[in-house]
């Protein structure tokens, strides 16, 4: 009698126990969470200096800048012939006494054509580093695409001991190239050179 009283009270304990909201609530805190998955980072774009560009996109910067550089040497030989016409124009010249055995007003005139001359040749230097400061942030890849441009032209371009004083060769160093076309144009007449010169005709 008294273990049946003992395995009843036992099992009621039981019952209480897993009915209890104590257990449940255990139950629930310990049960582990599954790891979240690490969160990839996507990379960012590539900037303007790192991403390439085309042969086309590349001959169009090539021809502006060359616009640049030729719009710009108009106002430097402007500016170098006004400044040496007032700089040797004010000068006191004695008409009898020469310079360098030249008259003094031809000597003077000289020297102004040849500031002139000096506005016209900086010109272009200070056109190209205006256009490369404007464009500063595809210098990396401008630099590196001129290089295989230049490797080109050298690798195509007629042989400078073929040229002759009265018929240098076109266009030496693909200064005027600025697009497809004109570069296929002057493939063409690099053949066309090369062919006179080694061919001479009778």
């Amino acid at each position: 009698m008294e273990s049946c009283v003992a395995r009843g009270l036992s099992v009621s304990k039981n019952l209480k126990m897993k009915n209890s909201p104590l257990v449940l609530l255990r139950g629930k805190s310990t049960a582990a969470k599954p790891n979240s998955a690490p969160k990839v980072q996507a990379t960012p774009p590539p900037t303007t200096a790192q991403a390439s560009i085309t042969w086309p996109e590349y001959l169009a910067i090539r021809r502006n800048k060359r616009r640049v550089q030729t719009a710009l040497t108009i106002p430097t030989t402007l500016l170098g012939l006004a400044l040496g016409g007032l700089y040797f124009g004010n000068l006191d010249t004695d008409p009898t006494k020469l310079i360098m055995g030249i008259d003094p007003f031809f000597f003077y005139g000289f020297c102004t054509l040849g500031c002139a001359g000096a506005g016209a040749l900086a010109g272009p230097t200070i056109g190209a580093s205006i256009w490369r400061f404007k464009n500063r942030n595809i210098l990396s890849v401008l630099d590196k695409k001129d290089h295989d441009f230049f490797q080109r032209i050298a690798k195509n371009r007629v042989d400078a001991t073929l040229q002759s004083p009265t018929h240098p060769v076109p266009d030496y160093y693909g200064e005027k190239i600025g697009s497809l076309h004109q570069y296929r144009q002057w493939l063409r007449d690099q053949a066309k050179y090369k062919r006179k010169a080694l061919l001479p005709e009778e």
